[in-house]
């Protein structure tokens, strides 16, 4: 049997088939001008400038003396940077040392707390099946959704009728429940936790409690860092709560506090200084906190990616 093969060409001289460049067609091999790398990089540089300018104007503001707060505006340093610290000391006692003693205990106390309970909460969300499961953490949804103004006052009634108001307990007890806490720890739990491995857990014969604190904390460290920082954050900020709960100015926050200077800055302008000084103060706890905590959120995650 006869093989015709004229009308087979040798491999090397077939046609070889051209594949287009991504974002390019057959007629038009020229790929399309890629989108310039310095637009994302200058949207963020003028974000960062945003957020920064404000910072900088405090930090320079609180070096100057009152004359010079009033008659310049540019974003040179003045000269009264320890003439203002000392003034804010010696204010009625000391009384700033008190606000921002109140506020570290508020934050701290409270946010601590606050971890604790919505690791809880949350490992028994994502690991345990119990009826109406899905209904609460519905329900907790919902608190994440509700703008915390509008639980301000109810909250303030109810610490009334218990006799807890104008007491620490009246910022601390509300402080203690986070919704979007609760909701970061059941996600991060169902997320980081193997269910293979609480099984194998229940199977050697761990207790529940047991269970929890030798496998499933551990593992949720660097969520429940995130959970404690965003709520010691937003503690430390919080306004409205002690505003409404507290009537002696020796248990306000530092942002109660300073919002009761700036009311008497109006009568008094000299005080404008102290406000200021005050601000740029209170912002330093909170960036040590971040760069610290940053860093140990960081280790954890390492760990736990070499250990897993």
């Amino acid at each position: 049997m006869s093989t015709d093969l004229t009308h087979q060409a040798p491999p090397a001289a077939r046609r070889r088939r051209t594949v287009p460049a991504p974002g390019t067609t057959p007629g038009n091999p020229v790929a399309p001008p890629r989108r310039s790398a310095w637009v994302p990089t200058l949207i963020l540089l003028l974000g960062a400038v945003y957020c920064l300018v404000p910072i900088v104007w405090v930090v320079m503001a609180a070096t100057k003396s009152s004359g010079e707060l009033f008659t310049t505006f540019t974003f040179s340093p003045g000269s009264g940077l320890l003439d203002n610290l000392s003034d804010l000391s010696h204010y009625r006692g000391g009384v700033y040392w008190t606000w921002l003693a109140n506020s570290a205990l508020y934050a701290g106390v409270g946010a601590l707390l606050s971890a604790a309970l919505s690791g809880v909460t949350g490992y028994a969300l994502a690991k345990y099946r119990f009826r109406g499961r899905g209904a609460l953490f519905n329900i907790l949804l919902a608190g994440v959704l509700m703008p915390p103004v509008t639980l301000a006052v109810p909250q303030y009634l109810l610490m009334a009728k218990a006799g807890l108001a104008d007491s620490y307990w009246s910022v601390l007890l509300p402080s203690i429940v986070s919704p979007y806490g609760i909701y970061l720890a059941r996600i991060y739990a169902a997320a980081a936790i193997p269910d293979e491995v609480v099984e194998a857990a229940r199977v050697d014969g761990a207790k529940e409690f047991r269970l929890f604190r030798s496998i499933a904390l551990p593992i949720m460290v660097p969520g429940l860092v995130t959970v404690f920082l965003f709520q010691f954050v937003a503690i430390w900020n919080n306004f409205l709560l002690p505003y409404i709960m507290l009537g002696d100015d020796h248990k306000f926050p530092v942002t109660v506090g300073l919002y009761s200077l700036l009311q008497q800055g109006a009568n008094a302008p000299a005080l404008y200084t102290l406000v200021i000084t005050g601000a740029l103060l209170s912002i330093l706890p909170l960036i040590a906190l971040f760069l610290g905590l940053q860093r140990y959120w960081r280790i954890d995650l390492l760990s736990g990616a070499v250990k897993s």
